[in-house]
């Protein structure tokens, strides 16, 4: 019998783009060949484009779906399991700013590299040949709207045609960025490191998010220790016991590198920390994709980086309705790995103003520790299920019983 090949990861395809990026650059610069980084940089423009193109559907395919879903549930215990996914989103987000704004400073050194168009970026990245305009079918705040009405008035009418239509607009979408966005950003990432490289950033950078990674999952470590804590103390169990049966399901995230597809395995780990089947069958499957903890911590630290590294100011009335945004926009994207981060580009260009060189490095940092936010997520969901199922859970399975 043939042995099925092993297909290389995302994540070794993106070591390889960048240790190649920064090989490529490092001989172009000191070989004056500009010409190697300007065919990198025009692949990058067109992608770019592609990508502007893509994030309005991304937003529309992925957040309609996810409220619609939100109209199938138990009720009040569907209500209850999305307000405290979303206030658990919410802390981490507010917990990582108040990190990264106290600890950021020591070591990073703000404004020393310039990625934004008003500082005339075309000094330090060099421009593609030629690009190809492709215009967005609609604004991302419009996106934005759009999903909102009608993912809320699907739910609300409860219109299955209309839910299976934007099912399988999902599907579309998931297909785009699986099988097409994903697989080109090796090469887009590689433009990009090929380019900082020669333009003289791309080792400060890096000594940078060496350090802002390290932060990144010890935040994630502690923001998982508070989850079980409170949802030990809810429950009178052992915080650090029921992280322990939840590990399977946190390696299995690292491996997967998405909540959708680790469902199962912490369907079984939720069940052996004691919640009822009920609640663990329910909440499980429903925090997958609207619980996003691990991913909020990644990508509020990554862009408080970034703007720092730009020296724009930083403040928490910019940042908290970016965090609140990411909650939302992100709902149902962990499905595909680097999913979320696909979703929040609209916003990170809307509300903290990025520009595609900025939105590029927040796409490579972020798939680059993906695993591990995926796992923050995942055993987070863990969590609100102890957490459910001792509100809930208890007192409905007795009442069942009489």
């Amino acid at each position: 019998m043939e042995q099925k090949k092993k297909k290389l990861g995302l994540l070794p395809k993106l070591i390889i783009a960048i240790v190649l990026g920064v090989i490529v650059g490092t001989i172009a610069q000191k070989l004056d060949l500009p010409v190697i980084i300007r065919i990198g940089a025009t692949f990058n423009d067109i992608f770019g484009e592609f990508l502007n193109f893509s994030i309005p559907l991304i937003i529309v395919g992925f957040v309609v779906p996810g409220i619609a879903d939100l109209g199938d549930g138990a009720g009040k215990t569907l209500a209850l399991t999305a307000g405290i996914a979303y206030l658990s989103t919410l802390i981490s987000g507010t917990f990582a700013y108040a990190v990264d704004m106290t600890l950021f400073p020591s070591f990073l050194d703000v404004g020393s590299i310039v990625m934004d168009n008003a500082a005339n970026a075309e000094e330090t990245m060099l421009a593609g040949y030629f690009t190809i305009d492709m215009p967005p079918l609609m604004e991302v705040m419009t996106a934005l709207l759009i999903s909102f009405i009608l993912g809320l008035g699907i739910s609300l009418a409860h219109s299955k045609v209309l839910k299976d239509v934007f099912n399988d607009v999902q599907q579309i979408i998931e297909k785009l960025v699986a099988g097409i966005l994903i697989p080109l950003l090796p090469f887009h990432v590689y433009g990009i490191f090929a380019n900082m490289t020669f333009a003289g950033t791309v080792v400060e950078i890096m000594s940078v998010f060496i350090k802002v990674f390290g932060i990144i999952i010890a935040m994630h470590v502690i923001i998982i220790i508070f989850q079980y804590v409170v949802a030990g103390a809810v429950a009178k169990r052992n915080p650090f016991a029921l992280i322990k049966n939840e590990i399977p399901a946190y390696v299995t995230a690292l491996g997967t590198q998405s909540s959708a597809a680790t469902i199962p395995v912490n369907v079984e780990c939720t069940k052996k920390n004691g919640v009822s089947k009920r609640i663990a069958e329910f909440v499980i499957p429903l925090c997958a994709t609207i619980h996003l903890s691990g991913s909020t911590i990644t990508l509020t630290s990554c862009s408080i980086a970034i703007m720092m590294l730009n020296g724009w100011d930083i403040t928490l009335g910019l940042m908290i309705p970016f965090i609140m945004m990411l909650g939302v926009t992100m709902v149902a994207a962990p499905g595909v790995p680097g999913g979320a981060v696909m979703a929040a580009l609209g916003i990170l260009q809307t509300m903290l103003g990025f520009n595609d060189v900025m939105c590029s490095l927040m796409i490579a940092l972020y798939i680059a520790q993906d695993s591990f936010g995926t796992a923050c997520n995942v055993t987070g969901d863990g969590a609100i299920a102890v957490l459910m199922d001792a509100i809930t859970g208890n007192k409905k399975e007795t009442a069942a019983a009489q």
